[in-house]
């Protein structure tokens, strides 16, 4: 897991070097694209600041990163960003997800759950072209604490869903039950499952029992695939955790999806979706004929300037610069872990993740609403979350921790 930090003055110039390689709508304005610069009336692009705003550079200059740059023929108007986007999924896929060079297609999507579903339709298409599957002889298989874009992409997909319930202590799946949900669907005349392993579930971030799941499935003879909602975890665990079984060396593992606006803090419309190579083609739109290369992916239309942002953050870092935040930010979580022990609040965290999760007894809806901690259930809370991110500093937390002991003492 290693990609090299660059410097500001190294991200500026390869960003500027990546716009100078696209087509300049300025200087020779294409009559036959149905794209252009922004209006200049509004974003106009002589500011003296964009000579050092790289990205804000390629938001003006507004690249269309329309199909899938990791295999073939792309637009070629837009060759320079495309290559950035390219070295981007080539990073998530071989340095974080522990891909072979070149074994991957991805793309950056408009978020996590873009990301999600369209891994999902591949797989669902892949079972109808390949194996002849009717739709409903294919389900998806997610936890009660998956994220909602899972029952999202059943109903788009017009696919069945086996919900699998979680214990309440662990936050792990009950493979006992879900056996047996797996047995009913097997005799009602379901072949091929689409199984989503969350690492990280948006209310908890607890992490699915990969090992357990593929055990089952291999003990009931069942044809699965796996994809992984990383969409929260993915910038965190492959960092603190070093699990091989999340990642591409899994040969199960057949997709990944993440969400840069999360964890990255890179603008929203940065998710990722990483697909096994060979894959992605059971989502090619065939009627695409004036998209060079056509296009696979569920968005169409997509802001170049988004693949940049993500690029530019990575490379700041670099992989040990990345390696060491996520580590101060569970070291913070860990002492915020033991404040809420010595006082008595039940809560819920993955070692590995910077979610804490707490039991409503002892928070009461004043100090909720002040610190906006986010509740299971808007109408009826049975859990409060805290996620520890940058802006939540031992400051922060040691004026919610006071809060929290003048509420208990005037309660």
């Amino acid at each position: 897991m290693y990609w090299k930090k660059y410097s500001r003055q190294k991200i500026r110039d390869v960003v500027f070097e990546a716009i100078g390689k696209n087509l300049n709508y300025r200087d020779s304005p294409p009559i036959g694209l149905p794209a252009s610069y922004l209006d200049p009336k509004v974003f106009y692009s002589d500011a003296p600041f964009l000579s050092e705003a790289p990205f804000m550079s390629t938001m003006v200059a507004n690249p269309n990163h329309i199909g899938c740059h990791t295999m073939g023929d792309s637009e070629p108007v837009f060759s320079g960003t495309q290559a950035i986007e390219r070295e981007l999924i080539e990073i998530c896929a071989t340095q974080i997800f522990g891909a072979e060079s070149d074994a991957v297609d991805g793309y950056v999507a408009s978020g996590g759950t873009e990301a999600n579903i369209q891994a999902f339709w591949v797989l669902r298409n892949y079972f109808i072209q390949e194996l002849g599957a009717a739709h409903d002889e294919i389900a998806m298989v997610y936890s009660s604490d998956a994220h909602y874009s899972m029952p999202k992409g059943v109903n788009l997909l017009n696919i069945k869903s086996i919900v699998a319930q979680v214990d309440e202590e662990t936050r792990l799946i009950d493979l006992i039950k879900l056996e047996e949900s797996l047995t009913q669907a097997k005799a009602s005349g379901v072949k091929y499952f689409i199984v989503v392993m969350n690492m990280s579930t948006t209310m908890f971030g607890s992490v699915d029992d990969m090992e357990g799941a593929i055990d089952l499935f291999h003990s009931m003879s069942l044809n699965f695939k796996i994809h992984v909602d990383g969409a929260y975890g993915g910038f965190i665990y492959p960092f603190s955790a070093k699990d091989v079984l999340y990642s591409f060396q899994n040969e199960h593992v057949f997709s990944f999806s993440l969400d840069a606006h999360k964890m990255l803090l890179s603008p929203y419309g940065t998710g990722i979706v990483l697909i096994r190579k060979g894959y992605i083609d059971y989502a090619m739109t065939q009627e695409a004929n004036y998209v060079k290369g056509k296009d696979y992916t569920l968005i169409g239309s997509r802001s170049g300037a988004n693949a940049v942002a993500i690029w530019m953050i990575l490379r700041a870092y670099g992989s040990e610069g990345w390696t060491a935040k996520i580590a101060e930010l569970l070291d913070r979580t860990d002492w915020l872990c033991e404040q809420l022990s010595k006082r008595g609040i039940v809560y819920f965290r993955h070692p590995k993740m910077n979610i804490v999760t707490m039991k409503p007894d002892m928070i009461d809806n004043a100090l909720a609403e002040k610190y906006f901690l986010v509740p299971d259930d808007h109408d009826s809370p049975t859990w409060w979350k805290i996620v520890v991110m940058d802006h939540v500093t031992e400051g922060v937390l040691d004026h919610f921790l006071l809060d929290f002991d003048k509420s208990i003492t005037n309660a």
